[in-house]
């Protein structure tokens, strides 16, 4: 691992989202300097709130640039100086917009927009959140484990988040073999992300799936599953993803070790956490055929990384959730 009495300093971008404030956090408690990103520096005192409740008393460390994915302005302020850039920031809608461009330009742009600063600045490399939307998407075959050697084909038809993460994520591998001039770029593609809310931040997943199950707005089970990782695991994964020599290069799935459909998630509160189970509706299994697998072994491998259960994940998001109502 770097020695860290030569101070790195680490760009996180979006630190107002679920996962950019725990990895601002997790970076703080490790002794990085951080800087991060707000589309508007109003929403600094959300980030200050969240990362108190996380236990950080010192803030001396920790810098804010405002700069926003679909300009330019302050973008090679944000990235001067910095060793290592953690691209978190991502749209998530809660629903599809009528138009996909409004995702996709976005999701595409800021990431080149990321990129090209970090290229110029000499940043060592850059961590990319991509999504297992651009893994799994395009193969319907029974019992296939998708690995980081799938992909999404964003020309067939798929809901606008789905195409925008797979955009997104090829126009940047396209980038750093056609221009990165050395710049080294790393992916990680998570599942749904749930875990601990700290300071009220929650995310679109743990809005549809824990908040709707528990609040009782969700009354039937969708007919597909999700992988579920704890949100702590995936700013971990990131920061082994930047320091690790062999991850240059490489994408890596973040999941658990099994997928989960609502009626399980449904089927896990009530029999764990049975105070919060008044609301939730009684859901309807779905057949096996909707069961999608899919492997963390390279992350596991080459990283060293190890993640949480998908029921402690999920169990920490219900108890945080339930503690803030």
């Amino acid at each position: 691992m770097e020695n860290l009495q030569t101070k790195k300093i680490v760009l996180v971008t979006g630190g107002t989202g679920f996962l950019g404030v725990h990895t601002i956090l997790q970076l703080l408690q490790q002794g990085y300097d951080v800087k991060t990103t707000l589309r508007s520096l109003a929403k600094k005192d959300t980030i200050l709130k969240a990362l108190q409740e996380g236990g950080i008393t010192d803030f001396s460390h920790l810098s804010f640039i405002e700069a926003d994915l679909t300009s330019d302005n302050n973008w090679d302020e944000a990235v001067k100086g910095c060793d290592y850039v953690l691209h978190v920031a991502s749209p998530f809608p809660g629903q599809d917009p009528k138009d996909e461009n409004e995702l996709i330009i976005p999701a595409r742009d800021g990431a080149l927009r990321v990129l090209k600063a970090s290229r110029d600045a000499g940043v060592k490399r850059v961590v990319l959140t991509s999504s297992f939307a651009a893994v799994g998407y395009s193969k319907n075959i029974a019992d296939h484990i998708f690995t980081e050697e799938d992909w999404t084909d964003a020309n067939t038809e798929l809901p606008a988040y789905i195409k925008s993460k797979t955009v997104a994520e090829k126009s940047a591998w396209e980038f750093i073999e056609k221009e990165g001039n050395g710049l080294e770029l790393t992916v990680i593609n998570p599942v749904g992300i749930f875990g601990p809310v700290i300071g009220g931040i929650t995310s679109a997943s743990l809005d549809i799936a824990v908040s709707g199950i528990l609040n009782g707005t969700m009354n039937q089970t969708p007919p597909f599953t999700m992988g579920v990782v704890d949100v702590r695991d995936v700013a971990d994964i990131h920061i082994k993803a930047m320091l690790h020599p062999n991850a240059a290069g490489e994408r890596f799935i973040a999941t658990s070790d099994d997928v989960m459909s609502f009626y399980d998630v449904a089927e896990l509160f009530k029999k764990e956490r049975p105070q919060y189970a008044s609301n939730i509706q009684n859901l309807e299994p779905i057949g096996k055929e909707f069961y999608k697998e899919m492997s963390n072994k390279k992350a596991k491998t080459i990283l060293n990384w190890t993640p949480r259960s998908r029921e402690e994940a999920l169990l920490a998001s219900a108890d945080s959730l339930m503690v803030n109502l």
